[in-house]
């Protein structure tokens, strides 16, 4: 199935379906939402975005941002894909990181909680390795960090 991308604010609607559709994923699988770890401001500047993923009708199937950390660091937030398995979050962060690279980023570096085992194979299984909890997820045993090096 073939995917189109559009960068979108956060706050369309057709964003704040999907975004409030992962928040209750997460709340299921995590016992808690995301929605406190994100903000849509941070999305919105210059080396940052927001994307939603559309089917070829156009349908809304799928979200993912990011934003700075710094010059060289991507933080990557809000990753949805409406349908898990097939392929559309695969999809979704490989454009994250194209976007990131254009944008002359050289790491991408993202948070998920422990317990969501689905979210921690999906990064393993895409070339993420666990790095130090950072920001305020330091010392947070509930929260898994993970990086990757973004190729030159």
């Amino acid at each position: 199935m073939p995917l189109y991308f559009d960068r979108v604010d956060p706050a369309t609607p057709e964003a704040l379906v999907l975004l409030d559709q992962l928040s209750i994923a997460l709340e299921v699988v995590t016992g808690d939402s995301g929605r406190a770890s994100f903000d849509a401001a941070d999305v919105r500047g210059a080396r940052a975005l927001f994307l939603l993923a559309r089917d070829h009708d156009g349908k809304p199937v799928g979200c993912g941002a990011f934003r700075p950390i710094s010059s060289t660091v991507a933080e990557v937030k809000r990753m949805y894909a409406v349908q898990g398995g097939s392929g559309i979050g695969s999809r979704i962060l490989a454009q994250l990181e194209a976007e990131a690279k254009a944008m002359h980023y050289q790491e991408i570096w993202l948070e998920t909680r422990l317990v969501n085992q689905v979210a921690v194979r999906f990064y393993e299984q895409r070339g993420y390795v666990r790095i130090a909890n950072y920001g305020k997820y330091i010392g947070n045993a509930k929260a898994v960090c993970f990086g990757k090096r973004l190729p030159d």
